[in-house]
């Protein structure tokens, strides 16, 4: 790459747990040759992804490649944290031919696209594509595209309610801020989930856009990356519920962290984490968690009541071997104490 070309920069969006995290592994896994970089976005103040990534590491995209945001949005920090991470990355010897931006699932994606106009960086790097995944078992299920029909009819029956929930707006956004759309778990949703989702896709993009089914992160690189959309250039094309407005609320969501002492079984996490989702409205969990007996560490991913827990790596000698779980909800469903009383027992 010439030093006068623009570094191609792949930003990876999707609602909480639709896959981002997988995805990025497996084309660490598979560059096709190249050099990546990776920035990851948390929503919270444990850097979950970004640790998993980094034990992935592999030498085309080394440990010092990953680089983590943690609590804070980008477009919402772009002097102060964004700015000086795509420069140190840019500075690495060897230089990184192409970066994955994983943003949180909670980010709204047009903005960040609009920090890339920032000129410190506008003529060294450039947006190759937007790559939006979304869970097919979910969308089939409507959960994050509601019946415009019905919000109208709940309008008139409510003053109160007049606009769509806040997951809604995100789903949407980033359905349209899109070049291409990655449908992951299709093995969960079943070809008639599959066939729904697409359609409800549609519905909500404002251009037709490529969909393609992909299972635990598993797609040939060379249909997401190259792309050479300069989406930076084409904001008209990718229409936002926020357009018009000079800032975003991130007041809809809210996490906590809750430290949980030594598990006797993993199993009883899980029921307590699905215990959560169903009696609080919790959307995300995801952390560690340490089991008697067990030299490994337990990872938790968790979306609504569907819980993945696997044991990822060793407990280091320097580490306590104690749990950290991250607590992803809407703001009003929030409760410490509650949250508390359930992980905690």
């Amino acid at each position: 790459m010439s030093d006068l070309s623009k570094l191609p920069v792949t930003v990876i969006t999707g609602f909480l747990g639709s896959g981002k995290t997988t995805l990025i592994s497996q084309l660490m896994q598979n560059p096709q040759g190249k050099r990546l970089a990776v920035i990851v976005n948390e929503f919270g103040d444990v850097g979950v992804d970004g640790d998993i990534l980094k034990s992935c590491a592999i030498p085309d995209c080394p440990a010092e490649n990953i680089m983590e945001l943690a609590n804070g949005c980008i477009c919402c920090t772009v002097a102060d944290d964004f700015i000086p991470t795509i420069e140190a990355l840019m500075a690495l010897d060897p230089r990184p031919e192409h970066i994955l931006i994983e943003t949180s699932g909670l980010a709204l994606p047009k903005p960040l696209l609009k920090a890339f106009d920032w000129p410190d960086i506008r003529s060294k790097i450039t947006v190759d594509g937007v790559i939006a995944l979304a869970d097919a078992e979910a969308v089939a299920a409507g959960r994050f595209a509601p019946n415009v029909e019905a919000v109208d009819a709940q309008r008139l029956a409510d003053d109160s309610i007049d606009h769509e929930t806040p997951l809604s707006e995100v789903f949407e956004d980033q359905i349209s801020c899109a070049d291409i759309i990655l449908l992951t778990k299709p093995d969960l949703a079943g070809p008639e989930g599959v066939a729904e989702a697409k359609k409800v896709i549609a519905s909500e993009a404002p251009r037709p856009l490529p969909v393609v089914e992909v299972a635990e992160g598993v797609v040939d690189p060379r249909v997401i990356l190259g792309l050479e959309a300069a989406a930076e250039d084409d904001m008209d094309a990718r229409p936002s519920h926020h357009d018009g407005h000079h800032d975003h609320e991130h007041d809809d969501f809210d996490s906590i962290v809750v430290d949980i002492s030594e598990m006797a079984d993993a199993a009883d996490l899980t029921t307590r984490i699905e215990t959560l989702a169903n009696d609080n409205n919790i959307l995300r969990v995801k952390g560690y968690a340490s089991v008697a007996g067990k030299p490994m560490r337990l990872l938790v991913q968790a979306v609504g009541a569907r819980v993945r827990a696997q044991f990822d790596r060793p407990w280091r000698p320097d580490e306590t071997r104690q749990g950290r779980l991250v607590v992803i909800a809407e703001h009003d469903d929030i409760d410490r104490a509650a949250i508390e009383a359930v992980l905690k027992g």
